[in-house]
């Protein structure tokens, strides 16, 4: 019995709010976490890849998971530090509005947007979240992620 109320606090914790915030940090802008973590590797990501879902690729997914296969749809890149993302109060946002290359051809129905670590192909999807409201791409259309866009540690 004392070992199954041990598990389950484990299973109940969460991050500090200035961790939180300090971890976002480090994952979208390259700020290190004194005496924790920093951003010295060989070779650093200099840019997050957003890319576009027509569902959502869920916590096993890649970023290829249900992505968007409309004519002419990239990722796009976005720079990892203060003028590619904005973090505050356990949140980060673009710094400024994404725009995807306008389609042209095909259709999808955009539900969900990913943050990863790869251009093309199954690269690590670090963050996944809804986009509401949907966004119906068809040609001509060009997909755009606002600054309200937010992922939130909590």
């Amino acid at each position: 019995m004392g070992l199954m109320a041990a598990r389950k606090g484990w299973v109940d914790m969460s991050k500090g709010n200035t961790f939180e915030n300090d971890f976002l940090k480090l994952i979208f802008t390259a700020t290190a976490i004194a005496n924790i973590a920093d951003n010295a590797a060989a070779s650093p990501l200099t840019s997050l890849y957003v890319s576009l879902h027509t569902a959502d690729p869920g916590e096993a997914g890649d970023q290829t998971t249900s992505e968007a296969t409309y004519t002419s749809y990239a990722r796009v890149a976005v720079a990892r530090s203060g003028s590619g993302w904005t973090v505050t109060g356990n949140s980060v946002s673009p710094a400024a509005e994404i725009a995807f290359p306008a389609a042209t051809g095909g259709t999808n129905t955009i539900t969900h947007f990913g943050v990863g670590t790869a251009s093309a192909g199954a690269g690590k999807l670090l963050y996944s979240g809804t986009v509401s409201p949907n966004i119906s791409v068809s040609s001509g259309v060009t997909p755009k992620l606002t600054t309200a866009t937010a992922i939130t540690e909590d």
